[in-house]
């Protein structure tokens, strides 16, 4: 398969590896997606695989950028398209009920989860909340204030031990304002029985909860999280660009999609940053590509080498190749805002994520900003999910079919020519009326919160 006129490799639909078309010298640049995703470390005959015996990254180091706005998509369409969602008391919309229990410290998890196992309710737990420092603590007050803000959730109880640095009275000034019929909190030191205590409490909220109705909803205010894991060669072709032409269709529809992952941005953010919609944005987009090579960088770690084993086993060779196909998810919208660990989503459009291309991380980054849901491609399979629901997208028919207990999508017809969009934007309101991903069947719903510095 050719996927541009100007690529000197193609893709052997039968196991995702490139090709190449011409004779390719030492040196000269692999083309794919119409761009360089490497150079030949020696001479390529015209049939033979290229991959990582023969082709390297051209990549290295911090870049400097300049702002020069290229052409996106604006387009905007009348709908009256709605879901069924649950209208909160501040005005946000939940697409979930279900009564969430957060830890603001790790010492609590057991608790946490005992009182979840006894009610029904949710938890999702952590090691962090003590012996943190600065940025890092900050980060997981951040994390956790997105998580009991959260939309889905119908109700919430912030458990605390007491002694922490991240201790309920703390934690209430990073959280601002909150319904207190919706955000009750539990302090476990100062409970005779704690465990007594947090199922009356959960209880008391699951009882609100059930009285709240879903109502019809604007499809603009539908706010979906992209992320891909366990790529292959097909991840390009098939899942990451139909993710992006749903991306393009919601906002057409003054609907909002966010994407993370800032190191698979690497080799491709040239084509994101063409597509700022003003300059404020350029120079945010430019620190959040910067900011993260120097995280690499303090750690003394190669800033370009991120294709897993995983990936380079699907056919994905560099890091630019695997960029160029990660991006796609965004579609080709305008990039109207740049969002840190912790910022709530405010923008309607296409939003850029701080935050690491790890799975948990990153899911549990889209969450804590606000998505209702998070659509998920991947080429290898995984059954991981965030506490909001987790489309899995299949990017070929085999893993569709092989493990159909995590795959929600099968976008391989677009090997056909076949164009699923419409299909899974049907699926994505399903989702939001209630029907469960495969993650929330199988109970698959974690967090990871990102760390960067010492732990005490």
């Amino acid at each position: 398969m050719l996927i541009n006129n100007l690529d000197n490799v193609e893709i052997n639909l039968e196991d995702g590896h490139k090709y190449a078309r011409f004779d390719i010298k030492e040196g000269e640049n692999i083309i794919k997606y119409g761009q360089p995703i490497g150079h030949a470390v020696c001479d390529i005959k015209k049939g033979d695989h290229v991959h990582t015996h023969n082709m390297k990254t051209n990549l290295s180091g911090e870049l400097e950028y300049t702002y020069e706005p290229g052409e996106v998509k604006r387009d905007k369409v009348a709908s009256d398209l709605t879901f069924m969602g649950y209208r909160r008391s501040d005005g946000s919309v939940g697409i979930r009920n279900d009564v969430w229990i957060i830890p603001t410290v790790g010492c609590v998890n057991s608790q946490a989860k005992v009182i979840a196992e006894k009610t029904g309710a949710k938890t999702f737990t952590h090691p962090f909340g003590c012996s943190q420092l600065g940025d890092d603590h900050e980060t997981t007050q951040l994390v956790l204030k997105g998580l009991i803000k959260h939309p889905n959730a119908g109700g919430v109880l912030v458990l605390g031990l007491g002694c922490e640095n991240n201790n309920i009275d703390l934690f209430k000034k990073v959280l601002g304002t909150w319904d207190e019929s919706h955000v009750k909190f539990l302090n476990a030191q100062d409970a005779s029985d704690e465990i007594e205590e947090g199922i009356a409490i959960v209880k008391e909220l699951q009882q609100r909860a059930e009285k709240m109705q879903r109502e019809p909803i604007s499809i603009s205010e539908l706010k979906i999280g992209l992320k891909c894991g366990g790529s292959d060669g097909y991840s390009g072709i098939t899942a990451n660009p139909l993710v992006g032409r749903l991306s393009d269709l919601l906002i057409s529809m003054g609907g909002s999609c966010v994407l993370t992952e800032v190191p698979e941005m690497f080799g491709a953010e040239h084509l994101l940053m063409k597509r700022c919609k003003n300059e404020e944005i350029f120079d945010k987009t430019v620190s959040l590509i910067n900011n993260f090579k120097q995280y690499f960088i303090r750690h003394n770690q190669v800033v370009y080498e991120n294709p897993s084993p995983g990936n380079k086993a699907g056919g994905i060779t560099t890091l630019e190749e695997k960029s160029l196909g990660c991006v796609q998810k965004g579609g080709l919208s305008e990039v109207v805002d740049v969002l840190d660990y912790g910022d709530k989503l405010q923008e309607n459009g296409l939003s850029l994520l701080n935050g690491p291309g790890n799975d948990i991380v990153a899911v549990t980054n889209l969450t804590a900003c606000g998505v209702h849901m998070i659509l998920f491609t991947t080429g290898r399979g995984t059954p991981l999910g965030a506490p909001v629901p987790t489309i899995k997208i299949a990017t070929n028919h085999s893993l569709a079919e092989r493990k159909a207990n995590w795959i929600d999508f099968d976008a391989s017809p677009m090997l056909d020519g076949i164009d699923p969009t419409q299909a899974l934007l049907d699926y994505c309101i399903e989702i939001a009326n209630g029907k469960q991903a495969k993650n929330e069947i199988n109970k698959c719903e974690e967090i990871s919160i990102f760390k960067d510095g010492v732990v005490l």
